[in-house]
This record gives C-alpha cells, sequence and structure tokens, in this order.
C-alpha cells in the first residue's frame, strides 16, 4: 500500500508544477483575438477603400456624373 502512495506522490511531483500546457492555450487565445482584430480591421478598411475607390471609378469613366468628384488643376 506505501509504494501506491509513493507512485501516486511521484507523479504529483512530475506532473503537479507543470503549466506548459495552460501557457500554450493562453498564447493561443492571444493569436485567436489579435486575428479576429486583424481581420475586423482588414474588412473595415477593404469597406471604406472599396468605396472610395469606386467614386474614382465613376469620376473617370463619367466625369460630369452627379458623384462628387475632386476638382483638378489642369495648369502645367
Amino acid at each position: 500500500m506505501h509504494t501506491m502512495y509513493a507512485a501516486i506522490a511521484r507523479v504529483r511531483r512530475a506532473f503537479g508544477n507543470d503549466d506548459r500546457g495552460a501557457t500554450a492555450v493562453e498564447y493561443g487565445l492571444m493569436v485567436a483575438l489579435i486575428a479576429a482584430v486583424i481581420a475586423g480591421v482588414v474588412y473595415t478598411l477593404g469597406q471604406t477603400l472599396n468605396s472610395k475607390f469606386t467614386t474614382v471609378s465613376n469620376c473617370v469613366q463619367t466625369p460630369s456624373s452627379t458623384t462628387a468628384c475632386p476638382v483638378t488643376s489642369s495648369s502645367p
């Protein structure tokens, strides 16, 4: 009976203070959160840039359209 307690004590000492798994999970959660933030920023910037490029495209195709085309100077 004493050897079983000794074996359990050895296993607890071997694995009792091992936090490597918990640290890996924490890093994984941080990476997932950072990836989600990056995806949100890219999506938002993509929508804004798409709107800007659409406006520029409309101005190039039909300069007299009702969209607000920027006025440029034609002086050399």
